[in-house]
């Protein structure tokens, strides 16, 4: 195995295996040598993934299920909502992995071992890892550095953190038609806590207790949330098939100021996670996209940034949350309340108009909350986005 590569990727998880199928789908890279480095195999169900998508997308062939309506359970308020143009949409992951690495075989040269450090070397950069030291043009980790973690407080740091069943029941209980996308009628223990409901069919479904908070949880208190929740449904005779974890940075955090011009960090790791909700699939597809696209004409990875009003928005969300986490149920159901869902999605995927953006900020409450939190975080927002 040799030792020197054009392009090394750390991690084989969702951003890592999409960049290399988009650079082994573009003619432009037809000559360059990839070498991905894992510890893991990666070709179990290790992780989940859900998006809204707007009509058909580049991942349909391996979805899991979609749905055409999504439940919202809020503060007095429930409703069904069709989805319009959108639907949301499930991938698990070992159907995604053997998906993406089935088009790499013979393109790219995976390495099982354990990655110890990185730099980068002013002409390039290096990987130590348990298998030996390799060097490349550049690297891409989807592996976040210790001291990538913010520490003075400027911004906010919240996890999205949760716990998954797969459950099979005796009798139907479910809808596979309707999908539970935030119910918030458990006890919220003043924090931001819901439950998540995704039918697969009218005898299976994942039932997740999540949260939006500072701080993680024993597992036995998700795993009691999960039990009561089906239990107040009238669910007790179930099988568990599957379980997961996971726990999601949620932050405005200028991740992409640890680049250098050889070595970027992707993923969660590079700031791809959407702050406000913990969604990070679809961001991941958008900014492969984008990163090739870039490739192409740039050799310094440390001009690769993405920086719009949106992620102000989130930030201000952060906030309030950070400083009052009981306020997410209020917030939420005043969303889902008072727009549309297409503006509401539009505006998650950042991709609304202005006018929609002020509909969804004008229809959100409590607005004093945010405003304080619009006020204080100016400063910031004005400092990063010159680049300090």
């Amino acid at each position: 195995m040799k030792d020197k590569y054009d392009h090394i990727i750390l991690g084989s998880g969702a951003s890592g295996l999409m960049l290399v199928y988009r650079m082994c789908s573009d003619p432009h890279f037809s000559d360059r040598s990839i070498l991905i480095i894992d510890k893991d195999d990666k070709n179990t169900h290790d992780r989940t993934w859900c998006f809204w998508q707007e009509g058909n997308g580049e991942w349909d062939d391996i979805l899991t299920h979609s749905w055409d309506t999504i439940q919202f359970v809020g503060d007095r308020f429930v409703s069904d909502i069709p989805m319009g143009d959108h639907r949301y949409k499930m991938i698990r992951s070992a159907d995604f992995y053997s998906f993406v690495k089935s088009r790499l075989s013979g393109l790219v040269t995976f390495l099982k071992a354990d990655i110890r450090s990185w730099s980068d070397t002013g002409t390039g950069a290096r990987v130590e890892t348990s298998a030996g030291t390799f060097h490349a043009s550049t690297i891409f980790s989807s592996i976040m550095s210790p001291a990538m973690t913010p520490k003075d407080g400027s911004f906010a740091y919240l996890h999205q953190h949760f716990t998954g069943w797969f459950v099979r029941t005796k009798v139907p209980e479910f809808d596979p038609a309707l999908a539970t996308f935030m119910d918030f009628s458990i006890s919220q223990k003043n924090n931001t806590r819901f439950m998540y409901v995704l039918p697969l069919s009218d005898h299976e479904a994942l039932v997740e207790y999540t949260l939006f908070s500072e701080n993680l949880l024993p597992y036995g208190e998700y795993e009691e949330g999960i039990r009561d929740y089906l239990k107040v449904r009238g669910i007790t005779e179930y099988d568990i098939i599957e379980s997961e974890q996971g726990d999601i940075p949620m932050t405005c955090y200028t991740f992409w100021k640890h680049n250098s011009p050889h070595i970027m960090y992707i993923g969660s790791a590079g700031g791809w996670t959407k702050a406000a909700t913990g969604y990070t699939f679809i961001n991941i597809a958008r900014y492969t996209d984008e990163l090739v696209k870039f490739l192409r004409t740039h050799h310094d990875l440390s001009a690769f940034r993405f920086h719009g009003r949106h992620w102000y928005f989130d930030l201000i969300f952060l906030d309030v949350l950070h400083r009052n986490n009981a306020l997410g149920k209020q917030i939420f159901t005043s969303i889902f309340k008072n727009n549309s869902i297409g503006t509401v999605l539009r505006f998650l995927d950042e991709k609304s108009t202005w006018a929609e953006d002020l509909a969804v900020l004008m229809n959100t409450s409590p607005k004093g909350s945010f405003i304080t939190s619009a006020v204080k975080n100016l400063p910031l927002m004005i400092k990063s986005y010159l680049g300090k």
